[in-house]
């Protein structure tokens, strides 16, 4: 039973994300054989308030 973490800074869609999923499942499946009913994905959001890169908050940069 493969399970996939996604981390990202939030602001996709709904429509985004399940698009995602799918693309991600088939690739999983593809290539680890596994069916697509035992692949779990698992998306975590974070504002981005709380994600940082080179010392810079990311909310500061938009």
């Amino acid at each position: 039973m493969p399970i996939v973490h996604i981390e990202l800074l939030e602001g996709r869609t709904d429509e985004q994300k399940k698009s995602m999923v799918q693309e991600v499942t088939e690739a999983i499946s593809k290539t680890s054989g596994a069916p697509k009913e035992n692949i779990h994905v698992v998306i975590q959001e974070m504002k981005k308030e709380h994600y940082a890169v080179g010392g810079v908050l990311k909310s500061e940069l938009n």
